[in-house]
Order: structure tokens, then C-alpha cells, then sequence
């Protein structure tokens, strides 16, 4: 993918029936508390998604400067958001839960435990030997608290870092295996097999053994920005029941949950060629649809497209063309003349914490 630049997970896209009221919840524990954009508006383009009509939405991107993807806290303003119709059980196809950095995991439970949060089984240890746990956040949706030292953005005494990845469903763990490397170059297996698994017995199970895979990607992500988003990964499960239900079936994209995963890239163009040659063509194009022209998001501005993985789950790509970084100065960064692989000085990008919500 030479023409194509990813600079890492950019966002997940969280759906939730009050938006200031979650995010509040994800400023104090995940510290998630850089304010990107915040705007209401109405997402034209979602059609496919969205039962064919325009839907007006309240969403907000922040970010966490100690590193990872940001959270896009996303919610409908003239429909209820609708919750999944059973609960969501491991295997399910779609975005399961989102896994969130820390570095010091034993620190990070006992402060999550003595906030009285909803912890999901004790302290666990995966099978490629790393130390996580999972929680519930108010509105139902799981988070996977990993441990990893390295690669910090900045510092900032936080518990976690932002997005480090997800955990996804699939009905057949080596298809999405090869679609996470082709598409998004996860090549690099971290682990892969299959059994019952003492770390998943605190998460909602289907009965009998699990595929189950990790994967990374072997190269430094590139591009504008890299260094606050840093390294990711996606974690795979393929349950041996039957039945599997897709996470958002007869529901809207922007209902309640994991709504999608976002990647920052450069070369839509390259990338919409790249993605059909595949067999795996936008079904969202902003760049198409507005015949070339950036998508205005308010105080921010730029390309989005969306295909989906082999069973329905959501990535999204965007194309960052503007982006305000001291809102109060009227400063904004103009990335449509840079060079698409070159990383954004770390003074730049400390700059966001102008932008910091304060509780």
C-alpha cells in the first residue's frame, strides 16, 4: 500500500444516549479530555446505515494526549438510540469491546475497583503472557485494560492511555485474519489458537472453545499523526456456536455501542482502488458524493469513506484535511500540502492541550 499512508487508529466511534454525560465518564477514567470538534449536524452521506434517511446527530471527537486513538462520542438528537436486542456475548459479529492502554495495570484496577466501576472478573493474564482485565462503563460497553509500557505519547499521570485497539467477532477467523493484514497491514500474528481461556470468564461466553488471534502490525505506523496515535492492535475471536448474531443487526449505525473503528489515512483515492480491488469497495464516499470536496465537520474538515469486514463490522477511514489545534487563537493545521508520511512535530501536537475540557 505505497500510495496509501495509515497513520493509526484515529477514533472508535461510541454510541450513546447522552453525550455530555458519557464523556464526562471518559474524561475522568480514560482521560480522554482534548476536545477536536464538537458539532451538531446531520449525517447525510450514513444513508446505507441509517434506514435510507438523513439522521441528525450531537458527536464530539477527544482525544487523550498520553497516547492511542481518540473516542468519537456520537448521538442522535431527534430518535431514541436503540440498545442491542440480547445481550452481546463474545463471538458475536461486530465491535465487541475496545482496548485501552495502561502502564501499570495492578495501579489502574485497584483505582478502577476503589471508584466502585463495574470490573468484569480479577486481573488476568492473555495467552501471548500480557496482563488485562475488562470493565463496563455506564452505558454497557466493555473496555479491555491492557498493559503496555512502551511508546507513551506524553505524560501526563493518567491511569490509561486512549484507543489501542479492538476485539472483534468473526465467523471465520482466518478471512478476517487476511483482511486485517491486506487492508490495514496487521501483519503480524502476536497469537493465535483456540481453547476455552481463564482470561474470558468474567465476559459474557457462547458455550465451548474459541479461535482466537492478536495481531499487530510489524512496521511503525507513518503520517502526520503517527507518534500521538502510536502502535494498535486487533484481536480476533471465532466462537464455535452457531449462531451468531451480528451486534448491529436491525439497528442504526449511531445506535448504542461500538459504532465503528476509524483509521487516519492519506491517499483516499488510492485506497478507494485498493479496497475494490480487494472485494471489499466503500460503501460511504464523502469525496465522491461532494465530487471531490472536503467534508466540512465544523471546526474540522477532510475525506471519509466506509467498507465493511468480511462479516459487517464497520471501518471507517478519514482523510484529515483540517484540524484546529488552539481553538481559542483560531489556529488550525492545513495537512492537504504536507508530505503524507511525515510525522507531525511532537510540539504541534502537544498544542491540542489548548483545546483540554476541564470538569
Amino acid at each position: 500500500m505505497s500510495s496509501v499512508v495509515i497513520s493509526g487508529i484515529q477514533q472508535i466511534g461510541i454510541g450513546v444516549t447522552d453525550l455530555k454525560k458519557s464523556w464526562k465518564w471518559y474524561r475522568k477514567y480514560f482521560g480522554m479530555d482534548i476536545r477536536v470538534f464538537e458539532d451538531a449536524a446531520v449525517a447525510h452521506y450514513m444513508l446505507p446505515y441509517t434506514g435510507g434517511e438523513p439522521r441528525e446527530r450531537y458527536a464530539a471527537l477527544a482525544l487523550n494526549l498520553q497516547g492511542g486513538g481518540g473516542f468519537e462520542i456520537w448521538q442522535y438528537t431527534q430518535r431514541t438510540p436503540q440498545p442491542p436486542k440480547n445481550e452481546i456475548q463474545l463471538g458475536d459479529l461486530g465491535i465487541f469491546c475496545a482496548k485501552i492502554r495502561t502502564r501499570n495495570i495492578q495501579k489502574t484496577y485497584q483505582y478502577f475497583k476503589s471508584e466502585g466501576l463495574k470490573l468484569m472478573g480479577d486481573l488476568m493474564i492473555d495467552p501471548r503472557g500480557v496482563w488485562h482485565f475488562y470493565l463496563r462503563d455506564p452505558n454497557g460497553n466493555i473496555f479491555d485494560i491492557i498493559e503496555q509500557e512502551e511508546s507513551w505519547f506524553k505524560n501526563e499521570n493518567k491511569h490509561t492511555g486512549a484507543t489501542y485497539g479492538v476485539s472483534i467477532g468473526c465467523t471465520d477467523l482466518d478471512q478476517s485474519i487476511s483482511f486485517y493484514k491486506d487492508i490495514l497491514s496487521y501483519d503480524q500474528v502476536l497469537y493465535k489458537g483456540e481453547d476455552t481461556y481463564a482470561d474470558l470468564q468474567g465476559l459474557p461466553l457462547k458455550e465451548g472453545k474459541y479461535k482466537r488471534a492478536i495481531l499487530t502490525h510489524s512496521e511503525s505506523r507513518t503520517g502526520a499523526f503517527s507518534q500521538m496515535f502510536g502502535p494498535s492492535e486487533i484481536e480476533l475471536f471465532e466462537s464455535q456456536d452457531k449462531e451468531k448474531n451480528k451486534i448491529f443487526e436491525d439497528r442504526f449505525w449511531g445506535d448504542l455501542g461500538f459504532i465503528h473503528l476509524c483509521f487516519d489515512i492519506t491517499g483516499m483515492d488510492a485506497l478507494r482502488e485498493q479496497c475494490e480491488a480487494k472485494g471489499f469497495p466503500f460503501t460511504v464516499d464523502s469525496s465522491t458524493a461532494q465530487d471531490g470536496a472536503s467534508f466540512d465537520m465544523g471546526e474540522a474538515a477532510g475525506f471519509f469513506s466506509y467498507i465493511e469486514d468480511p462479516d459487517g463490522a464497520l471501518i471507517e477511514f478519514v482523510e484529515t484535511h483540517k484540524v484546529p489545534i488552539v481553538k481559542k487563537l483560531g489556529l488550525n493545521l492545513n495537512l492537504k500540502t504536507r508530505k503524507a508520511n511525515k510525522p507531525l512535530p511532537k510540539w504541534m501536537l502537544k498544542a491540542f492541550s489548548f483545546n483540554r475540557v476541564k470538569n
